[in-house]
Parts: structure tokens; C-alpha cells; sequence
């Protein structure tokens, strides 16, 4: 087999990298190796897994973000609960899609847990500008909870009845 260097395939995947894609897959399906633009495939190919990975880490980041806001931010917890229960919910579907599309992901989700947790807490930090002290540097809920689509760390009765209270004022 022979295989090309970028040398005969750079112009096109710099140049049009969607006639690249289709010429790329047209080679494979006929088989035609010696036509595939190898270096460039892998690259592509190993890209996937890497974006894949990006993708997953910073769902993770802004769920945990959005957690701490509704455990922390007490000041804003009235008014953007809705919201936060929102982001939380949309955040655990797209971690649920990324990991029905590849379940090889879980373990490596499991690995950053604790990185994005750190992540998602200073970004909650300069959000909320709450003392650094009162946020633990590491998470004081699981992945499982964070994931859980029936687990909060504040109970939504608590809003739910301070609103009631409201109401008959």
C-alpha cells in the first residue's frame, strides 16, 4: 500500500476542508487507500476524541457551577432558581448524549470530576463574589448526585414554600 504524504493532500484539506472530508470518505468506501491523505485522516481522527473530551469536561464544569449557585448563592436563589434548575437539567442531558454516543467517556468523566468541580467553583466565585472560604475546594457532592436528574443540594420546597410566603403578604 501506498501512503501519501501531506505534501500531495495539503492543499486540499487547507484549502477546502469539506471537498477533503468527502474525497477522504469517497477513498474509503472504494477501498482506495493509496489515495487517502493518512497524516491528515489520523489527525482528524484523534481530534474527534479530544473534542469529545473538551465537550464532556466543560458540561461537567457548568453543572458543577450551576449547583453551587443553587447551594450557595442565597442572594440570588429567589429570583434565578428557575433558571439555575434549568441550566442543571440542560447540562445533564448533554452529558447523558455525550456519554449514549460514547461510553468509553464515563471513566475519563470520573477522572475530571475534581477538576471541573475546582473549575466550576471559581467560576461561581467571580459570578456570586462570595467569600472563597465558605466553597469547598472539593466537591461535597458525588458525580452520581451531580448527575442524578432527581437531586439538587437545596431542596426546591424550600423555594417553593418561601414564594407561598410571599404570596400572602
Amino acid at each position: 500500500m501506498q501512503v501519501k504524504t501531506k505534501t500531495s493532500h495539503d492543499t486540499s484539506y487547507n484549502q477546502d476542508y469539506c471537498l477533503w472530508l468527502e474525497q477522504t470518505a469517497i477513498a474509503l468506501k472504494n477501498k482506495d487507500f493509496s489515495h487517502l491523505d493518512l497524516e491528515n485522516l489520523i489527525e482528524e481522527i484523534e481530534g474527534l476524541g479530544r473534542s469529545e473530551k473538551r465537550s464532556i469536561s466543560s458540561y461537567l464544569m457548568r453543572l458543577c457551577e450551576h449547583l453551587l449557585k443553587i447551594k450557595y448563592w442565597q442572594l440570588e436563589r429567589e429570583q434565578c432558581f428557575r433558571g439555575w434548575k434549568l441550566e442543571v437539567q440542560n447540562f445533564r442531558l448533554a452529558i447523558e448524549a455525550e456519554l449514549e454516543a460514547s461510553l468509553s467517556l464515563k471513566p475519563f468523566l470520573q477522572d475530571v470530576f475534581i477538576k471541573q468541580y475546582q473549575n466550576g467553583r471559581k467560576l461561581f466565585l467571580i459570578a456570586s463574589d462570595l467569600n472563597k472560604k465558605i466553597i469547598p475546594e472539593k466537591p461535597d457532592f458525588t458525580l452520581e448526585q451531580a448527575l442524578d436528574e432527581n437531586w439538587l443540594p437545596w431542596q426546591p420546597e424550600q423555594w417553593f414554600k418561601l414564594q407561598e410566603e410571599r404570596k400572602s403578604l
